[in-house]
């Protein structure tokens, strides 16, 4: 992943917030530069258009967290941790909402997913298809060792994820309008630990003699 310094780091973290803020289409070159107190054409030195910044993001959301919440583990290596992965995830998903930079990149992953055909494929192919499958083979791994109740396991994969990102969503909202975030960043670890206890294999009851 190219690291940007200087200028162009200035031009990228610029358009990324006015991007998050109004959206793609709605932001022009002109304002990026206005933003940054640069001329219009400094910024073509550095991004031939505005689509190449919008590129510039995309690749850094396809090495953020949003994207790598198994930090490129492969599922014969973690599913044996049990209730452990599960709270992972959920933690990841957590800090991202409070790290500045992630919390922009999801801000506008979110605002351009229906407007940009280029996120909606980055989204599915580089989201689903890499992380709600990879949580599935982890989940079937678990059923094979007798750790979890059988079932469908790409079911349980998005069931898990879903209310992780309405809660990342419930706190950039409530981010956005300057209210408190601390009851809403106690359910991941509830959700998670709430997950566990219903698909984890139960010891069967003994029985008592009176």
């Amino acid at each position: 992943m190219k690291k940007f310094t200087g200028t162009k780091l200035k031009i990228f973290e610029t358009a990324l917030k006015l991007f998050a803020q109004q959206g793609y289409k709605a932001t022009t070159m002109r304002q990026i530069a206005k933003e940054i107190g640069i001329q219009q054409s400094a910024i073509y030195n550095h991004f031939k258009s505005k689509e190449a910044i919008l590129d510039a993001i995309i690749e850094q959301l396809s090495h953020s967290y949003l994207i790598n919440v198994f930090e490129n583990k492969e599922p014969q290596d973690v599913y044996k941790k049990g209730r452990g992965v599960l709270k992972n995830i959920a933690n990841i998903f957590k800090l991202m909402t409070y790290d500045t930079k992630t919390d922009l990149l999801f801000r506008f992953l979110m605002q351009e997913l229906f407007n940009n055909s280029k996120l909606r494929v980055f989204y599915n192919e580089d989201f689903y298809q890499k992380n709600v499958k990879k949580l599935s083979a982890i989940f079937f791994m678990m059923m094979q060792d007798e750790m979890i109740e059988s079932m469908d396991p790409l079911f349980l994969a998005n069931e898990f994820f879903s209310p992780l990102f309405f809660y990342q969503l419930q706190i950039t909202r409530l981010k956005a309008d300057n209210q408190s975030t601390s009851a809403a960043a106690t359910l991941f670890e509830k959700h998670a630990e709430f997950f566990w206890e219903k698909i984890k294999i139960k010891e069967p009851k003994q029985e008592t003699l009176f």
